[in-house]
């Protein structure tokens, strides 16, 4: 009778704890759908996948931008140099940031070499055919088009803004609309998804 009494207010104690145990609230909007596992070229010129990144237990950090974009590639990429300055080091090498162009036609692999890793270092740019970036693009609900431009770098390209962060079960678990590229939160957010 003793033992079951016991038992009784040991299973009620670790309940207790395990109720009070703060749930991570995600800064980030929760998508939690399957992330279409691309084929690009990087700025190596060799050909990558998704999966290459996300099967070493690596979480994906994914924007679609373009170097010749006067404002919000560069800031948005300043932001994810600024998330990753937030981490510690073993978690910083858990994560991988990749820059997937919009414009192929003037982003080549070495011109991507030139730009990317400015940010930070292990940042990786990617590139492929029109065709190519199309499909990635529309697999992740990414919209972009050329519209004139009266700068020295000929046209410009709108572009869909948001970071997606893919988990190494190949998910998109979280997207940030620029208003919520916070560094500070979106480390907390890839920290909490590190120790799960």
């Amino acid at each position: 009778m003793r033992k079951l009494a016991l038992f009784i207010t040991w299973s009620f104690i670790l309940s207790l704890a395990l109720s009070c145990q703060k749930k991570h609230e995600f800064y980030g909007f929760v998508y939690d759908q399957p992330a279409y596992d691309f084929k690009l070229t990087n700025y190596d010129g060799k050909q990558v996948k998704l999966s290459d990144y996300t099967s070493k237990g690596n979480i994906v950090v994914i924007f679609f931008g373009y170097t010749h974009c006067p404002d919000v590639c560069p800031t948005a990429l300043t932001t994810l140099a600024n998330m990753m300055k937030k981490l510690k080091e073993n978690e910083r090498q858990r994560v991988q940031v990749l820059f997937i162009t919009v414009d192929p036609e003037r982003d080549s692999p070495s011109v991507l070499k030139g730009y990317v890793p400015f940010f930070y270092p292990t940042f990786v740019g990617l590139t492929g055919s029109q065709e190519d970036i199309k499909k990635v693009a529309k697999e992740y609900k990414v919209f972009y088009r050329k519209v004139k431009g009266e700068s020295a770098a000929g046209y410009l390209v709108d572009h869909t803004a948001t970071i997606y962060v893919v988990t190494p079960d190949m998910r998109i678990k979280l997207l940030y609309t620029p208003a919520k590229q916070d560094p500070d939160k979106m480390a907390k957010d890839i920290q909490y998804l590190l120790k799960s």
